[in-house]
């Protein structure tokens, strides 16, 4: 599989993964209790003291002008083109009902940018990328997906409370198969009592938690904690490449 490591940028209280779930039909309610705990205890709270509908978010802000700058001296011509069509599609979405937004901006990232993995792309072992950066290269590993569904939402209006970027194990081939992989999708959570719909790089279309038993989550996250089973909620800070992400966006002209 191409698109993600074998290993992860997880905090320190994460020191090992749950096995991969063994061959069984889909079935609603272990998993849909599996993706509550990658929710956490905290943030089902934080979602039933306020609970958030499309549109009260502030959307992410940014300059466009620096952005398309940004990408000019870096990318050049074709990097332009596709920041163009990134900016051209979250307009065009911009107040339409949250279903159409999650399948654009799932469709947008996994039609334009090409599965590959770090090494290939940046010659590091983990490097996680902006938005802009997958955007020049046109390439990108699990988390660049996520990172770029992410901040894609955000700049929508979608609550960050009603989003989580999840490690999981996911099984790697069919039924049956012991061999699982570390990987990274986008969770939707429209309510604390509700399964996630999954973004997934690796699928074609958005399912929810439920229809995806291939996939075992570890924990979330996103700009407002940690979320590890069992434990309380912690700073992102403790994923060390989440502040340098922020950093290097703010300085392509990204508010975050």
């Amino acid at each position: 599989m191409i698109g993600h490591r074998r290993t992860m940028d997880s905090p320190a209280p994460v020191t090992a993964h749950p096995s991969p779930p063994q061959a069984q039909p889909p079935a609603r309610g272990p998993s849909r209790r599996r993706w509550l705990l990658a929710l956490g205890a905290a943030g089902i709270c934080a979602l039933q003291r306020r609970p958030l509908a499309q549109g009260q978010a502030q959307p992410l802000a940014w300059d466009e002008a620096r952005l398309l700058r940004t990408m000019q001296q870096h990318y050049g011509a074709p990097g332009v083109k596709t920041l163009q069509a990134w900016l051209a599609l979250l307009q065009a979405q911009a107040g339409q009902p949250l279903a159409q937004q999650l399948r654009a901006v799932n469709d947008f990232w996994n039609t334009t940018v090409l599965a590959s993995d770090d090494p290939t792309i940046w010659g590091q072992a983990d490097y996680w990328a902006t938005p802009l950066q997958t955007l020049g290269r046109r390439a990108g590993d699990c988390e660049d997906f996520v990172i770029g569904k992410y901040f894609s939402l955000l700049r929508l209006g979608v609550p960050a409370a009603q989003l989580r970027l999840i490690y999981v194990r996911a099984r790697m081939g069919g039924l049956g198969s012991n061999v699982s992989v570390a990987h990274m999708v986008l969770g939707h959570y429209a309510s604390a009592d509700g399964e996630p719909l999954v973004l997934d790089n690796l699928a074609g279309t958005i399912a929810p938690a439920s229809q995806r038993p291939d996939l075992t989550p570890v924990f979330s996250f996103n700009g407002a904690g940690i979320y590890i089973p069992g434990a309380r909620t912690t700073p992102t800070e403790r994923i060390a490449r989440w502040p340098d992400l922020l950093a290097r966006m703010r300085q392509e002209g990204f508010a975050p």
